[in-house]
């Protein structure tokens, strides 16, 4: 098996209940969606990746160790890297000690052995397959509701829409603490990495 992968970078987590752990970062080159502002999303998809080097097995163990030293944990990110990730990486991955962490759209079944799921869904409830996660989080903008989810999580998060200079749009941020007042089993989670200025 090969796997195309945008980038391998080692970098605090900046979002959800994991935010400020340092991570070796693995983003999985190619998506199954196309999220836009005019579309259901609501939102722009900010990330290149439809470049991407190919890697075998070990090859990538060898750059996720050269990125990230002593760190333990990975996370497997893209894109989507439901599209690639498969029990042969995640056994390798966890024959090396590491601890791995996941970020999925949700639409595809995922191997077993991954530590910690975060979904963020953007399609609807019927279309996931990932069963039980860890945390979910849905962006919002002005005016969107509560998500009612269908998958079982221990941890749900609500992130406002950003701008398309990439800052928090204030109007859904101001509608998304409101949803979080009348919702209490919801918090709020934002792109920190963005403002600390790393990736």
């Amino acid at each position: 098996m090969k796997y195309r992968v945008n980038e391998i970078f080692y970098s605090p987590q900046g979002e959800g209940l994991r935010a400020g752990s340092m991570n070796v970062f693995v983003r999985f080159s190619g998506c199954n969606l196309s999220c836009s502002a005019d579309g259901p999303e609501g939102f722009d998809c900010d990330t290149e990746f439809t470049s991407g080097v190919f890697y075998e097995t070990q090859e990538l163990i060898q750059a996720i160790k050269e990125a990230g030293g002593v760190c333990e944990w990975v996370i497997l990110t893209g894109g989507e890297p439901g599209l690639q990730v498969d029990q042969e990486l995640v056994n390798a991955l966890g024959h090396e000690g590491y601890r791995i962490a996941i970020e999925t759209n949700g639409t595809k079944a995922l191997p077993k052995g991954i530590e910690w799921i975060s979904c963020s869904p953007k399609t609807a409830e019927h279309t996931l397959r990932v069963g039980r996660v860890n945390e979910l989080r849905y962006v919002r903008n002005a005016g969107q509701g509560i998500p009612k989810p269908s998958l079982q999580a221990d941890h749900l998060f609500l992130s406002p829409a950003a701008t398309a200079d990439g800052a928090i749009d204030r109007p859904s941020l101001a509608h998304v603490l409101t949803l979080i007042s009348d919702n209490p089993t919801w918090r709020i989670s934002v792109q920190q990495h963005k403002s600390w200025r790393v990736r």
